[in-house]
């Protein structure tokens, strides 16, 4: 594993690491999956975490066997659909809905001069972060509508890190999600888990959640690893 010596920035995901909008995206997705007559369960819910709009549509499809029954313009709709009910519950969110321990260590990464930037699978990221009175830390972001492949594929935790102008070696990327984890290892990247280790097993760091998140803590599991 990478030395602590040789870090230079941080590629974070969205949901679940610096907030948590997953209960606003799951009540968005569980009105579309009722009207698309399919039955809505935690299992179904867990299962779009971390995965791109269109790719979630297709799974709730899937799982109701519905997949081949609507044009791509009727899907384009559901999507659009599904992101008016999302952004309805975005617009009310505050600096209270950022997780605990995030301020402090975004400000102690710009106070050592660490890198930062965003990588997440929401075209939302930009309104999520203004509500929370962060986007100062995030002048750079992946634009996921630049983006072939949705995680788990490494395409945008590698894009995250040459947007920085670093290599991948030289970045840690944060998740809470297991396709996303697998997207960091694959970029090449130490990888930091967020959430039930057993879960996130893959991860290079576990940490159960974000009030972990410093550099001390970071530091002494990478000596450790």
């Amino acid at each position: 594993m990478v030395e602590f010596a040789a870090i230079k920035g941080f590629v974070f995901d969205l949901d679940g690491v610096i907030t948590d909008t997953s209960v606003f995206h799951s009540q968005a997705w569980h009105q579309i999956a009722d009207k698309v007559g399919v039955s809505w369960d935690d299992q179904l819910a867990d299962a779009l975490k971390g995965i791109s709009r269109m790719d979630s549509l297709n799974l709730i499809l899937a799982r109701g066997h519905r997949e081949n029954d609507f044009t791509p313009d009727q899907k384009a709709a559901l999507a659009a659909e599904k992101n008016n009910n999302y952004l309805a519950l975005v617009n009310q969110m505050t600096p209270a809905n950022i997780l605990p321990g995030i301020t402090d260590f975004l400000a102690e990464l710009q106070a050592h001069g660490y890198a930062m930037s965003l990588a997440s699978a929401s075209k939302n990221a930009p309104l999520v972060l203004s509500k929370l009175g962060l986007g100062h830390y995030f002048t750079k972001a992946v634009d996921p509508a630049t983006l072939t492949h949705g995680k788990p594929d490494p395409e945008i935790f590698r894009r995250g890190a040459e947007i920085l102008n670093l290599s991948p070696a030289e970045c840690i990327g944060v998740e809470d999600a297991a396709a996303g984890v697998q997207s960091i290892n694959g970029a090449g990247e130490t990888s930091i888990g967020i959430g039930d280790p057993t879960v996130l097993a893959a991860a290079d760091i576990n940490f159960t959640d974000t009030t972990q998140l410093t550099l001390a803590n970071i530091q002494s599991q990478l000596v450790t690893a």
